[in-house]
């Protein structure tokens, strides 16, 4: 029983002695505050509550880490290349930290296996393992400063697993030559999206995209983003136009098709210059009965008064401006009372 009890013990201190050889493996360093790493390895799939009983996963610490390498990688390729534009520099970064690239190392180091999530593999998921590759940054970042980020960058990675030269003259950007040539010759593109599933493994969306130049479908390309789908497709689209000229002739045929309806003119028939149209500008043809309304009828007009009530309705003899006498208001008013009896 005694001896069980120390088994259990030592369990935990053996598993937490584990994890510190594992992160020095990868990053080359012993770590100052373990929990840092042990949240940056924690998928957003993982509901875990942390010391002030707020759900915990790496997408902080993802943010933090995309940051500092942006700065760290720019530092290094700005250094190296001396000379060079901001175009290329800016391009060349980019390789180094996008998410393919980032998902490749973190296969090779051995980071996919630490990741905690509720999926069953993330072996083979690039997405989750280049997230998690950031989030080590920004653990580190905190934990040991910009300077171990950029010794760590310098001494294990560059040298080691990429070349920096052959990266920059690697062309990975296939979605953004593939425009080009399309603005180039004047043909119209599109990327749609065939289907979105879910991954079976560990439930990680996935998109099929396809290019279609002109109407003509072309490259087709899966990816756990829709970005790094459309760039698989068009990296098997600029395959395609570079080795089937067949697929090229279809697509400029159809360019071609689609300019002639375009630049056809809209009036099939020019009117003659000075022909007088006779058409009456008023429709003489009735509807029918049912869809035609009734005018509006006139007011009867009201009987026709007599001389009389005309004269008496526009009599005006009891208006005068003439003042009366006090003689002549007596005597009207005694011959209203004696007419009134």
């Amino acid at each position: 029983m005694l001896q069980n009890f120390i088994d259990k013990i030592k369990l935990p201190f053996r598993k937490e002695k584990e994890f510190y050889s594992a992160i020095y493996d990868i990053l080359g360093f012993y770590p100052h505050d373990i929990s840092l790493y042990k949240v940056a390895l924690m998928h957003s799939s993982i509901r875990h509550k942390g010391k002030n009983g707020k759900q915990e996963n790496n997408e902080r610490l993802e943010f933090l880490g995309d940051a500092v390498l942006d700065a760290v990688v720019g530092d290094i390729v700005y250094k190296h290349f001396q000379g060079k534009r901001e175009g290329f520099l800016t391009n060349t970064r980019s390789k180094l930290v996008q998410r393919a690239t980032l998902g490749k190392l973190a296969e090779q180091l051995g980071i996919n296996k630490l990741i905690l999530s509720a999926g069953h593999s993330n072996s083979h998921n690039s997405y989750m393992g280049g997230n998690a590759f950031e989030a080590l940054m920004g653990a580190a970042y905190l934990d040991r400063g910009y300077d171990a980020i950029m010794d760590f960058m310098q001494n294990r990675i560059l040298g080691v697993y990429i070349d920096l030269d052959k990266m920059a003259k690697k062309e990975v950007n296939f979605k953004s030559k593939l425009l080009e040539w399309t603005q180039k010759n004047r043909v119209k593109i599109s990327f749609e999206l065939i289907k979105q599933t879910v991954d079976q493994k560990d439930s990680s969306p996935m998109f099929e995209y396809k290019v279609v130049i002109e109407g003509v479908e072309c490259g087709r390309g899966k990816g756990y983003t829709k970005k790094e789908s459309q760039q698989n497709a068009s990296k098997e689209t600029l395959q395609l136009l570079r080795k089937q000229p067949k697929h090229v002739d279809a697509i400029f045929a159809a360019k071609s098709e689609r300019t002639k309806m375009e630049e056809m003119p809209v009036m099939e028939v020019v009117p003659e210059v000075g022909k007088v149209d006779n058409s009456p500008l008023i429709n003489i043809n009735p509807a029918p009965a049912e869809q035609q309304k009734p005018a509006p009828q006139k007011p009867e007009p009201s009987p026709a008064k007599s001389k009389k009530e005309i004269s008496d309705e526009f009599d005006l003899s009891d208006i005068s401006l003439k003042a009366k006498s006090r003689e002549e208001i007596v005597a009207e008013a005694e011959a209203a009372a004696f007419a009134s009896l």
